[in-house]
């Protein structure tokens, strides 16, 4: 499972690429993304991912997103 994030559906942010390889597990599998990138008002962040083996999907009642402002 891979998995990447993008702002307003362009290419990835830096340092948020993340990848588990280990043995799928249905509902306990997970991957954390973790970077720091400016957004301006009306910017949005999306979850890009994919399964390179197994068919699978990213639950969206269970993906969370937390943000701060800094500075």
């Amino acid at each position: 499972m891979r998995g990447r994030l993008a702002p307003n559906g362009s290419t990835e942010i830096r340092g948020s690429f993340g990848e588990s390889s280990t043995t799928h597990v249905s509902l306990a599998t997970a991957i954390w993304l973790q970077t720091i990138v400016p957004l301006s008002a009306g910017d949005t962040v999306e979850l890009q991912g994919y399964f390179r083996a197994q068919d699978g999907y990213f639950a969206a009642e269970h993906t969370s997103f937390w943000g701060a402002k800094i500075g």
